[in-house]
Parts: C-alpha cells; structure tokens; sequence
C-alpha cells in the first residue's frame, strides 16, 4: 500500500513517490504529434498507468522536458480528473508575458483545464528570485493564473546555493518547493527546516540519480547499505525526515518503480533499518578521508564568485570526498564535467586551471588552505574528461 504525506498547506494527500516526467518522453524538443513512435506512447501510457495503479497519483513535468506533456496530454485525460496530482514547471521569462504563453502551451498539452502545482523552474540565482518577484513579474502572472481557476498551488524548483533557496522560501509567497537533498548532499538540510517554518511541501529531486546514480552503483556502496539496495537506502533515508513529503522517481519503464516500492513497508522501521548502515557509511569515510578532513573540510570554504577562476572549490572536494570514500568514480565524473557547461543550474568551473591560479587569499579561512590546492589538482586528474551536458541541452 502506498503512504502518503501532508503536502504542507496545500493540504494535498501526496504520495511519497511521486511519477516524475523527463525519461519517458520521446525527444527534448517539442515535435508534432504524428512523429511521436508509437512503441515511445505505449511505454509511456504503460508507465503513468502503472505508476496509479501503485498508488503513484503525482504526475510531475515540465515545460523544458520536450515532448512530455503532449504525451502525457494523450493519456491523462483517461482519468478521473479529482484522483490526479499534476504539476508542471515553467522556467522564469524576463518578459512575465513569455512565462503565461509557455503556461498556455503545458495547459493544451496537457489537455487539462487546471494543473493542480505550477513551479517556477530554477530559481538558482539571486537575479532569478529578484526578477521573478518583481512587479509585473512571473510570480505576478503565476498568481494570476491562480485567480483564473487554471493553477491550485504555486511553488517553485531549485538547484541553487541554500541562501537562495532560504531567501525565496521566507518570501513566504510560494506553497512548495522542489529541490536537492539526499545522503550523499546534505547541504540543503537549513531549507528544508525554512519549509517546515513556513508550511511549506518539500518535493526531492531525482534522488536515485543526482543522488549518486544509485541504480548502476558501486560494489563498494552496495556492500556498506546491505541488506538493502543503496536506491532503497537513500530513498529511506530522505523519507525518515518527515518535512519530505515526497521522492522523485524517473521512471522510463514501468518496472523502474519496483526498487522503490520496497521502501513503503520499511518506513515505518526507519529507526531501527537506518542506523547500522549510516555508521557503516561514516566510518568507511573516515577511514578513507581520516577524521579531521570529514568532519572539517567544508568550513571556510570561498564562494565561486570569491574564488578565482570560479572553481566550484566546494562542489569539487564533495565529488572527491564521494570518489575516495565509496568508489562512486562513474558518478563524480558525471558532475565534474558538468561544471563549466550547466550554466546556473550546475555553477563554477572545474579546477583544469589550478596551475595557474593563486588561491591563498581565498582558503585563508579554511583548516585545509595548505592541501586543498594539491586535492583539486588531483580531483581534476581522475575526474577530467569529456564535457558533459544535461540531458535538456543533449
């Protein structure tokens, strides 16, 4: 039986799982219907079938996942429209007139009168959060469309630094958030207790992906989360703190949520199931890392802006951290080629420059200043290699 959670003052009964949109659709760019193959829509309609009859009623897209919603818009209507939690996300328009028209295209997709979430897709930057929350701005125009009966709740999706996520969720003016929290990146633990102040419903972001691609994991990893999967681990973990509401799952395939759905008759055992594997974890750590680094590596680390060359210092020694204490190289080389070439959504740059850089000034309140240059020299060597995309520019 699936759980499901308070979704903050919403009130929605959220499932614990939720359906997320962006790995079955057929293409990242919209395309006509008619080009849409066949066996593609099956599997999809397969899918969002599935995952109801699992209880899974939260269907979750957005504007920037290509031809998701047009597809999604061919099967959802088959459905009584008041079993459905649909939430789409459009990204922030300078021109708050863009923002309602790509709104009106979700909407037709869709074939829905009414999505019951709208998120403002990546609030990442202070400039983004300004400019949305200006008069006349996107927020003004979500809050308009929420007067017209067309959208029940508005929240908005992060991937930024935890400042901006806080100073946006004490704006007060936003029902939910969809961000990134999970064993292996903690980071953003003060946001979601900001939610919890506020009422507010936390949605985490494709945990078994950016989580640390749990679904091809190392051996390492599996051994120290034995007896469960390290996906049916981290789901546990994010789920035993109550402020979440609910999990991410891209299913591409129906039988992508089975893994997942072990979860639900272990929540209640949390207290006794986690415990043993987080000690397991932190002690394989320290013994990799030494004790002085893992528990201080963190403190006074620069700003990217305040580092130069922009290197994401801090991203950098938490992908080598990963590599060294659970043999997680496939992943960490993922992120780290993903710097450079995210823009706002995966900030800074990698550390191919550090030769050429004088970082002295910048580590100056760091424990680690004298070894933190030799760990990005090193991180850069086994990390580097081929730029890497998100998957809405490949």
């Amino acid at each position: 039986m699936m759980q499901y959670r308070r979704f903050g003052r919403t009130e929605l009964s959220m499932p614990v799982f939720s359906c997320g949109g962006m790995r079955y659709q057929y293409k990242w760019q919209d395309v006509p219907a008619h080009e849409i193959p066949p066996n593609n829509q099956q599997n999809l309609e397969a899918t969002i079938r599935y995952s109801i009859e699992c209880g899974i009623n939260h269907i979750e897209t957005a504007r920037g996942y290509g031809t998701s919603e047009m597809q999604l818009g061919l099967i959802l209507p088959k459905f009584p429209r008041e079993n459905l939690i649909i939430q789409t996300k459009i990204t922030p328009k300078s021109n708050s007139q863009d923002f309602r028209e790509e709104f009106e295209t979700s909407l037709a997709y869709l074939q829905l009168e009414y999505v019951d979430l709208l998120s403002i897709h990546g609030i990442n930057t202070w400039e983004l959060l300004e400019d949305s929350m200006r008069p006349g701005g996107c927020m003004g125009v979500a809050k308009k469309l929420q007067s017209e009966g067309k959208v029940r709740f508005i929240g908005f999706s992060t991937h930024g630094p935890t400042d901006v996520i806080v100073k946006t969720i004490e704006t007060n003016q936003f029902d939910y958030l969809n961000l990134h929290w999970y064993y292996i990146n903690q980071i953003n633990s003060p946001a979601i207790e900001a939610a919890k102040r506020h009422d507010m419903g936390v949605f985490i972001i494709s945990p078994s992906d950016k989580g640390g691609q749990l679904y091809n994991p190392p051996q390492k990893l599996i051994d120290l989360c034995y007896p469960l999967s390290p996906m049916v681990f981290n789901d546990l973990f994010c789920l035993s703190n109550l402020q979440v509401h609910t999990l991410s799952l891209g299913a591409a395939i129906p039988e992508d949520f089975n893994e997942h759905l072990k979860v639900v008759e272990l929540l209640d055992r949390a207290d006794e199931v986690l415990p043993p594997i987080l000690a397991r974890l932190e002690t394989a750590a320290i013994h990799q890392l030494g004790e002085k680094w893992f528990k201080t590596w963190h403190i006074g680390l620069p700003t990217i802006e305040n580092t130069p060359g922009n290197i994401n210092i801090y991203v950098i020694l938490w992908l080598w951290n990963l590599a060294n204490a659970y043999n997680a190289i496939d992943y960490c080389k993922m992120r780290y080629n993903l710097l450079g070439n995210a823009s706002h959504w995966f900030p800074g740059e990698k550390a191919d420059r550090i030769d050429e850089l004088d970082l002295r000034r910048c580590l100056a309140h760091s424990p680690h200043a004298a070894e933190i240059p030799g760990i990005l020299k090193a991180a850069d060597c086994l990390f580097g290699g081929e730029v890497v995309q998100r998957l809405s520019q490949e």
